[in-house]
């Protein structure tokens, strides 16, 4: 069964109707962040994607151009962003890159790069949507307001095939930020999830292994394969939904149960 295109052709719900979201790292149709924004859509929500890359121009939601490692583009992009919405319930942090090299051949700025893209940018975008988020759950406290991050399996292992120490950390730093909104926010009715896939076929990942490699790899996942970006996807739909009213804190695995703990 082909699950990416199962997922998203399923038909429309309303576990989203009148929620308004925000997620990074969306203009790639072979990426998580697309796959997200395309549930969310799916789900009844109404998205803006952002990405420091253009969107397709048949993207069937608005995009806008952000580079989330820079403060003053994550105030900007909200700004217009709950402008048009009219406000904001879900914030998805899913902008990211990825980068494998041994430690001692990692420099500062590689390093700097990782950090100021996949820890910073969900910190500085969490900061810019707080007032509309609070706004939010003021207005509207059931279902509440969401964050939900997206962390790694890398996180958790040190570090794997495509994401050496500077990633992992990066990682591992979401994971602690996501707990840390979690005990803050939670009062404000705000709540605060992550989301860490293991191996997902995106351009990342596809065609990077070999064929012997890639199905060596692929026997030591119980599941048996790769997972699909849509799978994380309908993970992030659950957590952004009503579903998950009493999840706060928590990081869901995406892996096929390769990773265990």
């Amino acid at each position: 069964m082909n699950t990416t295109a199962s997922t998203l052709n399923s038909p429309r719900s309303t576990l989203l109707a009148g929620r308004r979201a925000i997620v990074t790292g969306g203009s790639n149709p072979r990426g998580i962040g697309y796959a997200i924004a395309h549930a969310l859509q799916q789900a009844g929500a109404t998205v803006i994607s952002l990405d420091v890359a253009p969107a397709s121009t048949t993207t069937p939601w608005t995009s806008l151009l952000c580079d989330v490692a820079k403060e003053d583009d994550c105030r900007q992009a909200v700004q217009s962003a709950t402008a048009t919405l009219g406000g904001l319930d879900l914030l998805i942090n899913n902008a990211g890159i990825v980068g494998a090299a041994p430690l001692d051949q990692i420099s500062d700025s590689e390093f700097r790069q990782m950090l100021e893209i996949n820890l910073l940018g969900a910190v500085h975008m969490t900061q810019a949507a707080l007032v509309a988020l609070k706004q939010s759950a003021q207005e509207s406290p059931q279902p509440s307001p969401s964050i939900v991050n997206i962390a790694s399996m890398a996180a958790y292992r040190g570090g794997g095939l495509l994401g050496s120490a500077h990633y992992a950390t990066s990682k591992g730093g979401l994971i602690s930020f996501t707990r840390a909104c979690a005990r803050e926010l939670g009062p404000a009715g705000i709540r605060a999830n992550a989301v860490a896939p293991g191996i997902i076929e995106t351009d990342v990942t596809i065609g990077k292994f070999g064929d012997d490699w890639e199905q060596q790899l692929k026997s030591t996942i119980p599941s048996g394969r790769f997972g699909a970006p849509a799978e994380v996807a309908q993970v992030v739909v659950f957590l952004a939904s009503a579903m998950a009213s009493y999840v706060n804190g928590a990081v869901i695995d995406v892996n096929g149960g390769i990773y265990m703990h």
